[in-house]
């Protein structure tokens, strides 16, 4: 019988050959896909997101669950869908203008992914008037937005304002190395998120709440 505690074991090992095994073999077993998500890759990677935020495990430790996850997911994503299981809210997330890094990116959506949202990928380098085209064209109630660099800090301003202007009413929030919660409330953004992490409380605050 597969073991939920072994599947969360496995991402937090960054097992991906055990993760997808024992996702495979839950549903094989008539596991409930929700059981799976959530008592299995949510769980694990709920307990990289607490060690990494108290400075136990760092990023490279962190890409690897994210990766184990990613690959139970693509297992577990078409069953999630059969059975109905309808997302917690739908994000759009990409890196502003100028910028290329998508590490943090790519943690915060792999994070949010595995606590049920449906996540939209924008990208890197994504000009303001990109993201209303792809927040409008998705839907998305949730928007956020990364930087790694100082210099394409001012992006995320002028992003924040176009989407206004724009009059999407998705709540929007701000993350990456260089961001503190003086910059969000300056640029009056919805939220900052120092860590992926705390990107998924912040999202369930704001969308789920």
């Amino acid at each position: 019988m597969a073991d939920m505690k072994d599947l969360a074991d496995a991402i937090i090992k960054g097992d991906m050959k055990t993760a997808v095994e024992v996702t495979k073999k839950a549903l094989d077993e008539g596991v409930e896909p929700q059981k799976v998500l959530n008592d299995g890759l949510v769980a694990g990677m709920g307990v990289i997101g607490k060690r990494f935020k108290a400075n136990e495990v760092y990023i490279p430790e962190v890409l690897i669950a994210a990766r184990a996850m990613k690959s139970a997911m693509e297992v577990l994503e078409p069953k999630l869908t059969e059975a109905g299981v309808e997302p917690v809210g739908k994000a759009l997330i990409g890196t502003v203008q100028g910028d290329l890094h998508d590490i943090g990116k790519n943690l915060v959506i792999m994070m949010l992914k595995g606590n049920g949202f449906e996540v939209v990928d924008a990208g890197v380098d994504v000009s303001p008037d990109a993201f209303v085209e792809k927040a409008r064209s998705s839907g998305a109630k949730l928007i956020g937005l990364s930087a790694l660099l100082t210099t394409t800090m001012p992006a995320m301003e002028k992003t924040i304002q176009a989407l206004r202007n724009a009059g999407v009413e998705a709540k929007i929030m701000i993350g990456g190395a260089p961001i503190t919660q003086a910059y969000s409330d300056k640029i009056q953004a919805d939220g900052y998120a120092p860590d992926a992490a705390s990107a998924v409380d912040l999202a369930m605050d704001l969308v789920v709440a």
